[in-house]
């Protein structure tokens, strides 16, 4: 404990490459997020205020792609994530975020092999949040992938809110905006396809919170005439507030 009753904050990581502009813009994020954290706990605003944080960027295989096949091929996600995170293990962060939701389908198996880190679970978080909106359904959009495995519904329905998902058009659909859009470069074919889709739903379901379940869509999605006055969750955000209250707990705080 410092003079003045202030602990200095302890290093975090972030995984990222999942694609690798996510992982930019949750760097982005968490350093907004402290900015935000210092000013309500009426701290300065400096450079030395903000906790060590890395960001390992690196080429991780699709996770959709993964999920149609082997979770646990050698050549898929899986190992490689597992580098990563040996590797912000090593330089000695006691948490860490993954910038990719898909990616949180292996996040029991790698919080299994690191029990020394916390790796924050980012549908259980973004769930908790929507409850305290005081929220009973929310759309949820996301990949093939993320629906695939149940990530959302699980952690949703567990805090008492109702997840809506798309049809498979609607799918379809958001994974052309994702893949062909935002990955892609193409932020014009990324906002037709992703408002289209929140479109159809909000006529489906009325005026709910959204949940933007996959890293790209904030990107993308905020944009569109039909996310304009709506009540749009970025888990990124939401991960990313997370990453901050672990940075700057208490050393008292265990580290799950």
């Amino acid at each position: 404990m410092t003079a003045g009753g202030w602990s200095p904050p302890r290093a975090v990581g972030i995984l990222g490459g999942m694609g690798p502009a996510a992982g930019a813009d949750f760097v982005r994020l968490f350093v907004q997020a402290c900015s935000s954290y210092l000013r309500a706990q009426g701290q300065e605003v400096r450079d030395q205020a903000f906790p060590e944080h890395w960001l390992v960027q690196m080429p991780i295989p699709d996770r959709s792609q993964a999920l149609l096949g082997d979770p646990q091929a050698p050549t898929g996600p899986a190992l490689h994530m597992q580098q990563g995170v040996g590797r912000l293990a090593a330089l000695g962060v006691a948490s860490i975020a993954m910038a990719c939701n898909t990616a949180h389908v292996w996040h029991a198996q790698l919080q299994a092999l690191f029990p020394q880190l916390h790796i924050l679970h980012i549908a259980q978080e973004t769930a908790r949040h929507v409850q305290a909106l005081g929220a009973r359904q929310a759309i949820v959009l996301a990949t093939a992938g993320t629906y695939q495995t149940g990530l959302y519904d699980l952690a949703l329905r567990a805090c008492g809110v109702q997840p809506l998902v798309p049809d498979a058009q609607g799918v379809a659909q958001l994974m052309e905006g994702i893949y062909q859009g935002v990955k892609s470069g193409h932020m014009a074919l990324a906002e037709q396809r992703l408002g289209a889709v929140l479109g159809q739903m909000l006529q489906r379901y009325g005026d709910v919170p959204v949940i933007m379940g996959c890293t790209e869509i904030p990107l993308a999605l905020p944009q569109t005439p039909q996310a304009q006055g709506r009540a749009l969750v970025d888990p990124a955000w939401v991960l990313a507030q997370a990453l901050v209250q672990r940075a700057y707990a208490p050393e008292t705080v265990g580290v799950h």
